[in-house]
C-alpha cells in the first residue's frame, strides 16, 4: 500500500478493497485503481472487479457472502448488494496446526501468588451473590464498608466487589443452564484476583449456597466466608454480620503483596465489540500478534464468542492440535445452530446495525476479521463457558458474542486481564479483571481517548507493523498485570458487567 493509496486490497483474490478515508464519487485510490460510482464511507468495501449476482464476494481470500444483484468496478459493497447466501467450510482438522517457537521464559510481571498456585493481577475482595434477591444486599455491605472505612487498615487490598445477577432462581436446578451459572459462579469464587470472597444467598433459591461451598474446598487460602440472609434475620443484621466477616477475609487479603511471577502465568481473554471494516486489518490482527507472543512465552490466550466465529470456525479447526480438538469446537457451533434455531433467531442476525455502520456486512466478513485476533497458534482445547482453563496455550472457550456474558465467561475460566478491541467504542470495564481497550481506528481513538488504552489506527495511518504493535500490546500486558491501571478502571468501571448466560427457561 503506498502512501497515496485510498483502498486496501488485502489478498491477491478479493473482489473488493477498503477506503482508508471518506471517498467521493468519482475518486480513485490514487494509483490506478478505479474510480469510485458513489460515495463511500472508511472502512466500507469497494468492487475492484465485476461481480455478477450469485456470485462469492471475497475478503481476506475468503468468502464473505454473494453478490445479490451485479456490481459494477468501483461500486459500493455493502447490505444493498451483499447477502449471506450458500457456504459450506472444509474443516481439514489439525491439518496446520504448526507449533509456534517457545520464548525463553524470562519475563515477569509483579502478581499475587495464590494458595492454588495461580497469580493475580489485582488484589480484590468480593461480595458473591448466589441469586438476584441477595444483589442489593452484597451492595449494602459494601457501602457500609466504604463508608466505615474498613480498607483503610488494608493497604494491600484494591477494592471491594459486589458480584450481583439477575438469575439463580426461576430456573432448573438439574439442566445446562444450572449448571453453566453453578460453573460461573464457582468460577469467580476461585478467581486469582480475588483475595478473598464473601458469599450471600437468600437461602431458599434453586442456586443454594451449601451446594456452591458443600463437599469441595473452594480456596485453598480458606479466604471464603458465606451466609444466608433468611439465616442470619433480615437484612440490617446481614450487614452487620457481613462487615464482620470482610474484616476477616481483608487480614488474610491483605498479606497479599506483589511479586514477580512468570509472564506464563497470564491468561488472557480476548474480546471485540462494535467491529468496524478496520477491525480485521488492524486492532484484531495486531493482538493476534501479541496472543502468539505470550503463547511463545507459555501463557494462555482465550478466544471466544461461538456465534460470532461462524462461518470463520475452518480457520480454527485447521490449527486444532487434534481431530478431537478440532470435533470439539465444531460440535458447540452446531450447537449453536439447533440453540438459536429452537429460539426462533439465526446464525447469521449479525453483525449489529453498528457493525454495519462502520462497513461489515456479513456474520462471514465480521468472523473473519474476529478470529484475527487468535494469530497463527495451535488450538490446545475447547471449553464450556466458565469451565476452568487448565491447559496452556491458546484456547477456545464457548459463550454468546454479547460482550459483558462472554468477558463474564471469561473470567469465570481463569482469565486475569481481558483485552477489548473495538471500531465504533466501547466503555465497560470488568472487575476483578482489569480491560484493556484498543481501537481500531485513529478517528475514533482521538474522540474517545479518555476510554481508550491503545489506538490501532496508526497501522493505517503512519504505516506502523503489525508486529511493532503486537509487541506494544504484549508489552502493556506485563505492565497492567503489574498493577498499572486501564482506563475503564481510572473512570470506575465494573459495577454491572458481570452478566451469566441464561440457558433455559425461566419458571
Amino acid at each position: 500500500m503506498s502512501q497515496r493509496s485510498r483502498l486496501l486490497t488485502l489478498h491477491p483474490q478479493d473482489n473488493v478493497a477498503i477506503a482508508l478515508d471518506d471517498l467521493s464519487a468519482g475518486q480513485t485510490d490514487g494509483t490506478a485503481g478505479p474510480a469510485l460510482l458513489q460515495p463511500v464511507k472508511q472502512g466500507h468495501k469497494v468492487a475492484v472487479a465485476a461481480i455478477a449476482a450469485g456470485q462469492n464476494v471475497l475478503r481476506y481470500g475468503q468468502i464473505i457472502g454473494q453478490a445479490t444483484a451485479d456490481i459494477a468496478v468501483g461500486e459500493h459493497v455493502h447490505v444493498q448488494n451483499l447477502g449471506m447466501g450458500e457456504h459450506s467450510r472444509d474443516y481439514a482438522y489439525a491439518s496446520e496446526a504448526a507449533t509456534l517457537d517457545a520464548v525463553p521464559d524470562t519475563r515477569t510481571f509483579e502478581g499475587y501468588h495464590r494458595a492454588d498456585g495461580r497469580v493475580g493481577t489485582r488484589n480484590y475482595l468480593g461480595i458473591l451473590t448466589s441469586v438476584n434477591c441477595s444483589g442489593s444486599v452484597a451492595k449494602f455491605i459494601a457501602e457500609a464498608a466504604e463508608k466505615s472505612g474498613l480498607l483503610d487498615a488494608y493497604p494491600n487490598i484494591d477494592g471491594i466487589v459486589p458480584i450481583t445477577h439477575g438469575t439463580g432462581c426461576g430456573m432448573s436446578g438439574e439442566n445446562e443452564g444450572y449448571d453453566t451459572l453453578f460453573r460461573t459462579l464457582s468460577g469467580y469464587a476461585q478467581h486469582p484476583n480475588f483475595g478473598g470472597i464473601l458469599l450471600i444467598g437468600l437461602g431458599c433459591e434453586v442456586m443454594q449456597v451449601s451446594a456452591l461451598v458443600g463437599g469441595r474446598p473452594i480456596r485453598a487460602d480458606g479466604a471464603l466466608r458465606y451466609m444466608t440472609i433468611q439465616h442470619e434475620g433480615g437484612t440490617r443484621k446481614t450487614i452487620e454480620k457481613g462487615l464482620a466477616e470482610l474484616h476477616g477475609i481483608a487480614d488474610l487479603a491483605n498479606k497479599a503483596t506483589r511479586k514477580p511471577a512468570p509472564v506464563s502465568e497470564l491468561m488472557v481473554g480476548m474480546q471485540c465489540g462494535g467491529s468496524d471494516g478496520y477491525s480485521g486489518i488492524t486492532a484484531n490482527p495486531a493482538l493476534g500478534v501479541a496472543s502468539d507472543l505470550l503463547v511463545r512465552h507459555g501463557g494462555t490466550t482465550i478466544l471466544s464468542e461461538t456465534s460470532e466465529i461462524y462461518g470463520a470456525e475452518h480457520l480454527l479447526t485447521r490449527r486444532a492440535v487434534s481431530v478431537e480438538v478440532g470435533e470439539k469446537l465444531i460440535d458447540r457451533v452446531r450447537w449453536w445452530e439447533d440453540y438459536t434455531a429452537r429460539n426462533l433467531g439465526e446464525m447469521d442476525n449479525n453483525p449489529s446495525p453498528g457493525n454495519k455502520r462502520g462497513g461489515l456486512t456479513t456474520i462471514l466478513e465480521k468472523s473473519l476479521g474476529a478470529v484475527a485476533k487468535s494469530g497463527s497458534a495451535p488450538l490446545t482445547d475447547v471449553y464450556l463457558f466458565g469451565e476452568k482453563i487448565e491447559k496452556k496455550g491458546f484456547v477456545f472457550m464457548d459463550s454468546p458474542g454479547f460482550d459483558p456474558c462472554s468477558v463474564t465467561g471469561q473470567i469465570a475460566s481463569g482469565a486475569n486481564l481481558i483485552v477489548f478491541t473495538t471500531g465504533r467504542g466501547s466503555v465497560s470495564g470488568y472487575m476483578p479483571t482489569p480491560c484493556i481497550k484498543i481501537a481500531t481506528n485513529s478517528e475514533m481513538y482521538r474522540r474517545m481517548k479518555d476510554d481508550m488504552d491503545v489506538n490501532c489506527g496508526d497501522i493505517i495511518s503512519e504505516g506502523v507493523s503489525l508486529k511493532d504493535k503486537g509487541r506494544d500490546i504484549f508489552e502493556m500486558f506485563i505492565r497492567i498485570a503489574s498493577g498499572e491501571q486501564t482506563k475503564s478502571e481510572e473512570l470506575g468501571f465494573g459495577g454491572v458487567e458481570f452478566v451469566p448466560w441464561q440457558i433455559g427457561a425461566v419458571m
